[in-house]
């Protein structure tokens, strides 16, 4: 070690003057050892003009956030810093993709903190954790895909979200139909394939999907009708075939239907009101006396 390093460490330890950051830098230019002096006080790396690499390297070590103080710092100095604390990334300006993609596996919120994060970088923060999408400005599709793939609810902070991004997101969570606006009927019919029960999430729901709905889960034929849609004799047919006892929820059944019904369980056949010959024969034959 430099004898004047020595002497000036000496008179620090022994209390021979006190903490003075002008000093310091005078010293520092004295001797020329930038390094001993940001080892004793990082942030004079600020005073001095145009640090070598090494000094910089050696001011981060012993305090990362200095880095706001480097202009234009090496894509080593960036690296050396996020290792240390991904946080600072805030304080530098173009961080090269490297030290984005370093920065965001690790923690995937800052990417909030990072202008123009490439499709690389926003892909790697979303397949982190899928929330981080609310933070990236007009994210691409493939991006969009990647986040709802993990999380679709995710779906809300996405403007205008394609055919494509709304279907792969109710196939990982069927719920989050009700942030779509005017989903689609295939849209839709994943919905309901993923979970029974969204079918109360989905205003005039086709004839195809209410048949899907009712197939899986009689007791959507409860949602519909709440909706204020008269089913089609198809879609009651699908309903009682699953339940017969559904055929409670529909007005003046056609003789089909009654007989889809009966067929099912026929003791519903007390719940028909002028069921005809034929639907009465089918309940006889299966044990039930009208």
């Amino acid at each position: 070690m430099n004898k004047w390093i020595k002497t000036y460490w000496r008179a620090r330890h022994n209390g021979n003057f006190g903490y003075n950051e002008t000093y310091e830098r005078d010293y520092a230019r004295k001797i020329g050892d930038y390094i001993a002096v940001v080892k004793i006080n990082p942030e004079s790396i600020k005073d001095i003009e145009n640090p070598s690499e090494e000094v910089q390297l050696a001011a981060i070590k012993q305090n990362v956030d200095v880095i706001q103080y480097i202009k234009n710092p090496s894509e080593q100095v960036q690296l050396a810093a996020i290792k240390q604390n991904g946080y600072v990334i805030k304080y530098i300006e173009n961080p090269s993709e490297q030290v984005q993609l370093i920065a965001v596996q690790k923690y995937p919120y800052l990417v909030q903190f990072i202008q123009n994060p490439s499709e690389q970088v926003q892909i790697a923060a979303v397949r982190s954790s899928p929330d981080m999408i609310e933070y990236i400005q007009n994210p691409s599709e493939q991006v969009q895909l990647v986040a709802v793939g993990g999380y679709g609810g995710v779906i809300e902070y996405i403007q205008n979200p394609s055919e494509q991004v709304q279907i792969v997101a109710v196939k990982q969570n069927g719920n989050v139909i009700r942030y779509i606006q005017n989903p689609s009927e295939q849209v839709q019919l994943a919905a309901i394939k993923q979970n029974r029960y969204v079918i109360k999430y989905i205003q005039n729901p086709s004839e195809q999907v209410q048949i899907a709905a009712v197939k899986q889960y009689g007791l959507a034929i409860d949602h519909i009708i709440n909706k204020g849609i008269k089913p089609s004799e198809q879609v009651q047919l699908a309903a009682v075939q699953q339940d017969g006892d559904l055929i409670r929820f529909f007005e003046n059944p056609t003789e089909q239907v009654q007989l889809a019904a009966v067929e099912e369980d026929g003791y519903v056949i007390k719940f028909i009101e002028n069921p005809t010959e034929k639907v009465k024969q089918l309940a006889r034959s299966k044990g039930f006396n009208i």
